[in-house]
């Protein structure tokens, strides 16, 4: 696992803040209304992240040693694997834009599990301390999500478990930022986040680094 593709990773959690904001944020601010009025949301916020992140890693290290399995039987299998991640972040890089919202099919494919697991996360409500947030977050963090798919595919093509948990780790952290600052009810910081300006300069630098990877592919 290079520095490069670590600091990628992470750069993508956090250009997909604009998405986080819409697909987690109303779920984060809801938090304090389950946790107990007398104490900080903090600890409890930072549990359900914690949770959510690890279920990124999880879903990475998956994902990772399939892709390692496949190039060690096929070997054009890995060059096959890498320009699916170009192309599947060329998508994100769409979607994150608004030029295409193709991925919005993909998302759909992730719906059936999550309708199976979602009524589990009931059981740790409401909370009677941090520990029943973890759980929490990490039963969402399986919430059909295409910013979490398109990554994951860069994680297929890792080469191994190790580097695709890696690769999702950090892009956990990367969404972090902006997750925190709507449970804190930092308008400014989600405004900054949700500008059209802010928006389009991400998706570019998103669809540039993706041109990057399938033409390294191909190559």
């Amino acid at each position: 696992m290079t520095e490069i593709n670590i600091f990628s990773a992470f750069f993508i959690g956090i250009a997909g803040g604009v998405h986080c904001v819409g697909m987690c944020g109303g779920i984060v601010a809801a938090l304090r209304t389950v946790t107990p009025s007398n104490e900080p949301a903090l600890p409890y916020t930072l549990a359900y992240n914690f949770g959510r992140i690890l279920s990124y890693t999880l879903a990475g290290a998956i994902t990772g040693a399939v892709g390692q399995m496949a190039t060690e039987f096929v070997p054009i299998a890995k060059p096959v694997l890498s320009l699916i991640s170009g192309v599947m972040l060329l998508l994100l890089a769409c979607y994150l834009g608004k030029w295409w919202q193709g991925l919005n099919y993909i998302e759909a494919m992730g719906r059936g599990l999550f309708k199976a697991i979602q009524p589990i996360s009931k059981r740790f409500l409401p909370f009677k301390s941090p520990v029943y947030a973890l759980p929490y977050g990490f039963i969402w963090g399986w919430l059909p999500c295409g910013l979490v798919y398109s990554t994951l595919t860069w994680s297929l093509a890792s080469g191994s478990a190790v580097d695709g948990a890696a690769i999702m780790l950090f892009f956990g952290l990367g969404t972090l930022p902006t997750l925190l600052a709507a449970s804190a009810g930092s308008q400014y910081l989600i405004a900054g986040f949700r500008h059209p300006v802010v928006r389009q300069c991400f998706s570019v630098i998103v669809a540039i680094y993706a041109l990057f990877l399938i033409y390294a592919a191909i190559s």
